[in-house]
């Protein structure tokens, strides 16, 4: 590769990329450092706006260029956000907020989860709600990037964040050890002065200057640097010129920087595109312009943000200065220059972050090692479960504990058991999940409830004692918000951080963006963005050999392989540009759904940020970004999983009607859970479980058995132990059912007669899955028994097969040689085991993880013995947990099994579905009703029965401030007064009326009420409807199709839309709106959204509509002939004749 080559040394050290400076910068850090270096650089600082995001990104990327042989340093910093005094601006700040209209909106904007940086906003006098002035901080050395961090950390606590984190001179007096500072740019510390001062003329900008000065030279000492750049603005050259002045009176010596925020020259115009997706939907920054049109050129805009070299700041310097007619002192300005590269190589130590691995001390009990202690806890657990005497549990925990030790891990189990001590004090925890379940260890330390030996998982599959890679135990919690609050709350907000996602820009939403930002019409662009991917996948695992299974191709095989995508980028080529430019950038933070990291004092070990009023860590970890492990912390998973709400309140039930306990304590759960429900004390085979349930299929909310498909295979299964359930489970998937796996395994399973087993070590490894490899681990195992590999060759087999692993080179090759070897030792034939081989690779495709599918196959088990033996318990508990998208089918699943719903009721419903006396009614909650409030339900049940008007209007036990007008009418729309409307009234909407509209004062105005609002009579069918569906999110069904009607559409074969056969055609739903429109052509056309008995919302478009004379009647059943198109969806002509009215 051919560098360039720059005369003048130089270094920037100040420079922004998207990981940190979202909306303002573009290019991650190794664009910038690839560029830089091409460029002849050697060096180059980061420092992104507020935080330190990209980090984890620069230290990758600077490991990498070491390998392959570029001498490049890295320096880390940020440009932080700075205001004298922290308390006086957040007296401002108290003093602004008792505005509550501005408090209201300023609440709101505090919630950001990303800094967005508005670059005019920060170049002119600001108001105290968004004050703040840019200062470069750059670490020198461990020491320094460890303070940079807690500065950093301390900026975005709530006492110095609104909208930005800021730091003041108190902090910096505190934490400036090992850091050197720079003044910034035109939003910096200086022009801070410039832009507060210069209508009292220069001397007033002046001597502020030398009082901000004076206070980082008395912080920073020689550290401390004045910063001038080179551009075509009138105000930075004013700027510069009082800079230069005050430098040189006060002995400060002078940096130029480039102040980059893209990584080549080029990558201008996708910055200002960037910028202006950026505020899409959020109205118009500061610096936008009436027509938001982009520059023609990027002399528009004034200056080049890219990381140049020092010819490059030498040419802007004479272009820009010439241009503003300003003169300058040449050797000043090279000088400034140069000085960059002696404070890079000469001030900052070449170095990167400590990576030693973090994890509590306070985890390991005092006088022990964490070894010790894991050894003494394990044995512990081992003799509560009974199992401390059988030599091949004591065999496998001594090997297991080995090699955790030598791993260097025990701290990490001991954390984990930290953790699981709490959770399983607070809530239910699940049996176990992914491939954690194959450790003894974990099941001793109760962080897992499998047996693994029971069940012949392997450990192996958890942790190699070859590999490099981190121990991953995913732990399933009922409240996983809950458990991580407790958790922060128990060991600090310094000891316990969540995770953050960044999300980025996608192909689809970055298509439509930019369409919309150059006038493309939508119709356009959603045709070809709702048929690109489907285009693109079958072609793109085609290219990767992948025959089977999902596959989502990415942005550059979806514009490769796209026909209809090709042709629309050629089409409007300004789009492609932008699309390449901009694809993958990062567009929002958010939080993981369970990842924390937990160790001690991590605000001195890593930058905290603050997203939506939680601080967590600035690193994501997940699939396809791995920053947490490289620098020195390890995540914990815990994830929330609603089966397990849903069994703690069946368990809840059950302890209330059939225990005697009116409120139970989640101790009494627990308690239940592990006499009746933990897998070492629950009977496993219960034949009537497995005919009753999964045979018949009675489902409601089974765990992996909500879906319709998965149901039909598993009656066609029929299991009749946890193992054949994990294999239904890890066969129901899209790779082996496009194999035929199921209906394989469906006649072996009723012929198993007919297998032929290649060995009888291959039968004691596959007769449970008859035959099949269905499981990751019987590769592992057979590669063991028959092959000679050890268990961790197999398992490292395992990964070499999978597109997750290792990849298809050396290592497979190894492997595959000496697995034949030993096959023909154990006299096996060539070809036979070659034979197998070939399996290995066909099923590598489609096998599970057996040691997850045996855990979450608990689960479904748990689910259907309480649904078999705990009916109502368990429909209440289902039909409680469901969400509002799907509580409408939940309610038809509990009135298929013959269960009442009882309407809402105020003197019966409480704040879950409860459950009549008798067990064939299920009463539906307040807390359905929207707009009732937790402290509205507290005083209903804190004062009923309400027997009466009066009792509900007039009762000296409520707070009617929190039972308040709006909450009263919430209860009477939404039905649950119905029964306390006595005689005095001629209906429901009377006594709306006269008891809530108007709401009277005295019982005297009550009587008047009654008398005046009495031709008021009964709400209409219609405006039931609309208040129940508005105000309990349940479409009433009941009262506009009757079960009667569903069943005979059944008889029929006439399906619910939802359940559309398009060979059929024909269909039935609930029409609920008409959105008229009209085409291009100015002809009409409805869209129409209807529901069905599933609860979904379905739109038809109805074309060639005569407003005049078709009609279509809201809430009341069609029958219709459709159309569908994957891409448009549903559609008709002629709705006169397609559509029929039922009834």
């Amino acid at each position: 590769m051919d560098r360039s080559d720059s005369k003048i040394k130089f270094v920037g050290l100040h420079a922004h990329s998207v990981a940190g400076s979202i909306f303002d910068a573009i290019g991650y850090p190794g664009a910038h450092m690839n560029y830089c270096y091409e460029n002849g650089g050697d060096a180059l600082a980061l420092t992104d706006h507020g935080n330190m995001n990209g980090l984890a990104y620069q230290v990758l990327h600077a490991k990498k260029m070491k390998e392959e042989g570029k001498d490049f340093k890295p320096i880390f910093g940020c440009e932080a956000y700075f205001i004298p005094s922290i308390d006086e601006w957040r007296e401002e700040y108290t003093n602004a907020m008792e505005d509550k209209k501005r408090a209201r909106a300023a609440k709101k904007d505090a919630q950001s989860g990303a800094t967005v940086e508005d670059e005019g906003n920060s170049k002119k006098t600001q108001d105290v709600l968004r004050r703040r002035r840019h200062l470069v901080l750059l670490a020198q050395n461990q020491t320094g990037l460890n303070n940079l961090f807690k500065l950093v950390s301390e900026s975005y606590k709530s006492e110095n964040f609104y909208r930005y984190p800021r730091i003041d001179y108190k902090l910096l007096k505190k934490y400036n050890e090992g850091i050197i500072a720079a003044s910034a740019c035109l939003g910096g510390v200086y022009a801070g002065n410039y832009w507060e001062n210069r209508d009292q003329g220069d001397e007033a900008v002046l001597d502020a200057m030398r009082e901000s000065t004076q206070q980082m030279v008395d912080i920073f000492g020689d550290r401390w640097y004045a910063e001038i750049q080179w551009n075509n603005i009138k105000e930075q050259h004013e700027l510069n010129k009082h800079v230069i002045q005050v430098a040189q009176e006060m002995d400060v010596s002078l940096i130029s920087t480039a102040d980059s925020h893209y990584p080549t020259p080029d990558a201008w115009k996708d910055r200002e595109l960037y910028k202006q997706l950026g505020w899409l939907g959020k109205g118009r920054p500061s610096w936008a312009d009436e027509e938001s049109q982009l520059p023609a050129g990027v002399e528009e805009i004034g200056y080049e943000l890219y990381p140049k070299n020092g010819d490059q700041m030498w040419e802007s310097y004479k272009q820009y200065s010439e241009e503003q007619g300003v003169k300058y002192d040449d050797d000043m300005v090279l000088k400034s220059i140069e000085e960059t590269h002696h404070i890079a190589h000469d001030r900052i130590e070449a170095f990167l972050p400590d990576n030693t691995v973090r994890l509590p001390e306070f985890v390991v009990p005092a006088g022990f090692t964490a070894v010790q202690a894991l050894v003494n806890y394990a044995l512990e657990g081992l003799k509560d479960k009974g199992l401390h005497k059988n030599k091949e549990y004591t065999d496998r925990l001594k090997l297991e504990l080995n090699v955790i030790d030598d791993r260097g891990f025990s701290k990490y189990f001991l954390t984990m058991k930290s953790i699981v001590d709490v959770a399983t004090d607070m809530m239910l925890t699940g049996p176990g999940r992914g491939s954690a379940a194959g450790s003894l260890v974990a099941y001793a330390l109760n962080i897992t409830q499998v047996d693994p030996i029971k069940y012949d998982l392997l450990f192996s599959r958890f942790l190699r004692s070859d590999a490099e890679d981190y121990p991953d135990i995913d732990y399933d919690v009922s409240d996983s918000m809950a458990l991580k609050e407790k958790l922060v709350e128990m060991w600090g907000e310094d000891c316990v951080a969540p995770i953050s996602n960044w999300n980025t820009l996608q192909l689809k939403s970055l298509i439509k963006d930019i369409s919309k930002l150059y006038n493309i019409p939508f119709t356009e662009v959603n045709t070809v963005t709702s048929i690109m991917i489907r285009e693109a996948t079958p072609l793109a695992k085609q290219k990767h050999g992948i025959k089977a299974g999902i596959y989502a191709p990415t942005w550059e095989e979806v514009m490769e392989f796209s026909p209809a995508l090709r042709s629309y980028l050629s089409k409007y080529p300004q789009v492609k540009t932008h699309v390449e430019g901009l694809v993958g950038q990062v567009r929002s933070c958010s939080r993981h759904a369970g990842g924390v990291v937990i160790a001690e004092n991590l605000n001195e070990n890593m930058p905290l940020i603050n997203s939506g009023g939680v601080r967590q860590a600035p690193w994501a970890e997940g699939q396809n970004v791995r920053h947490l492990e490289p620098m020195g912390f390890i995540k914990f998973d815990l994830l929330g999983l609603s089966t397990l709400k849903m069994m703690e309140g069946c368990i809840e039930h059950i302890l209330r009607r059939h225990h005697g306990m009116e409120n139970p304590t989640f101790a009494q759960v627990r308690d239940y859970y592990e006499e009746k429900l933990h897998p070492d004390t629950m009977d496993m085979h219960d034949a009537a479980i497995y005919e009753n349930i999964f045979h018949t299929g009675k489902w409601a909310g089974i765990f992996q058995f909500t879906e319709p498909g998965a149901q039909q295979f598993c009656v066609k299964a029929k299991p009749n132990n946890i193992i054949d359930v994990s294999a239904v489970t890890s066969i129901f998937r899209p790779g082996p059912l496009s194999a035929g796996v199921d209906a394989d395994y469906v006649e072996a399973k009723g012929h198993p007669q007919r297998i032929d087993y290649l060995s009888e070590e291959a039968r004691e490894i596959t007769e449970e899955t008859y035959g099949f490899l269905i499981f990751q681990e019987q590769i592992a195992l057979l590669a063991h028994k028959l092959g000679g590999l050890t268990l961790d060759e197999g398992n490292m087999l395992r990964k070499v097969l999978t597109k997750k692993g290792t990849g298809k080179g050396s290592v497979k090759i190894e492997l595959h040689d000496k697995f034949i070897k030993g096959c023909v030792e154990k006299n096996i034939a060539r070809d036979e085991a070659q034979s197998l081989w070939d399996k290995f690779e066909f099923f590598s495709g489609y096998g599970f993880n057996k040691s997850h599918a045996v855990s979450y196959s608990i689960i479904s088990y748990q689910c259907a013995w309480l649904w078999n033996y705990y009916p109502a318990e368990w429909m209440a508990a289902f039909l409680d947990k469901e969400p509002e998208t799907r509580k409408e089918k939940a309610i038809n699943i509990a009135k298929q099994y013959g269960f009442d719903i009882a309407p809402l009721d105020v003197n019966k419903s409480g704040t879950v579905w409860e459950i009549s006396d008798d067990a064939k009614t299920l009463i539906q909650p307040l807390t359905s009703i929207k707009g009732l409030g937790v402290a509205a339900i507290e005083q209903i049940l804190a004062n009923r029965p309400l027997n009466s008007a009066e009792d509900l209007l007039f009762n000296e036990g409520i707070t009617y401030s929190k039972l308040n007008k709006k909450c009263l009418d919430a209860l009477c729309r939404g039905g649950a007064l119905d029964n306390i409307v006595d005689d005095r009234f001629t209906g429901r909407k009377h006594f709306w009326s006269a008891c809530i509209v108007d709401r009277p004062k005295n019982l005297k105005k009550l009587g008047e009420n009654i008398d005046l609002y009495r031709p008021e009579g009964d709400f209409s069918e219609s405006e039931i409807i609309q208040f129940k569906s508005d105000l309990t999110g349940v479409f009433p069904m009941n009262l506009v199709i009757s079960l009667e009607t569903i069943q005979k559409l059944q008889d029929r074969f006439v399906p619910p839309i939802s359940e559309f056969d398009q060979e059929l055609q024909v269909c039935w739903f609930i029409p609920r709106k008409i959105v008229p429109k009209k085409t291009k052509k100015g002809k009409d056309y409805w869209i129409v959204e209807v529901i069905d008995s599933n609860n979904e919302l379905t739109r038809i478009r109805c074309w060639g509509v005569k407003p005049e004379k078709d009609r279509i009647h809201l809430n009341r059943p069609y029958m219709a002939r459709l159309n569908y198109d994957e891409n448009w969806g549903f559609s008709t002509y002629a709705i006169g004749k397609t559509f029929k009215l039922l009834g």
